[in-house]
């Protein structure tokens, strides 16, 4: 038996990469039932100020096909206790790069009045979705290059 019983987390998963696999597996061990959310397009530009490579649609289709995912539902908005209210998960998982951030600081307090626990995973360190758009910008840029050579 593991854990938790329903687990949540959330992210973007434009151009999905090795960091995304890793907090959805480990995410998977900790919990029976998980749960993702998959951020809107107009959710990114809001906060972002920039629309995913990937549509909505097709990361959210990618996703479920993940063995570790048992449902992907959309995120419309970034208030994770206003998730709680509809999916009553028993954990939110979240990178460690949030840890010491106040909108969590904040959040930590609301879910431990109502027994849900925030469990923090590790960094994938050298990969995100911004190093892999840089990466491709440079081998096309590079490619343009001896193109015109």
């Amino acid at each position: 038996m593991k854990q938790y019983k329903v687990g949540y987390t959330t992210g973007v998963f434009d151009l999905f990469h090795v960091g995304h696999l890793n907090i959805l597996k480990k995410a998977k061990e900790q919990c029976d039932y998980l749960i993702v959310g998959v951020s809107t397009d107009e959710l990114v530009m809001k906060y972002k100020q920039k629309r995913p490579v990937i549509p909505y649609e097709e990361r959210k289709a990618i996703v479920e096909g993940i063995k570790y995912v048992d449902q992907a539902v959309p995120q419309i908005n970034r208030e994770k206790f206003v998730a709680w209210e509809h999916l009553l998960f028993n954990v939110m998982f979240v990178g460690d790069d949030w840890k010491g951030n106040a909108l969590f600081d904040e959040l930590e307090i609301k879910f431990n009045h109502v027994g849900v626990d925030i469990v923090y995973f590790p960094y994938t360190k050298g990969v995100s979705s911004t190093i892999v758009k840089d990466k491709v910008g440079n081998l096309l840029d590079e490619f343009s290059v001896e193109e015109v050579r």
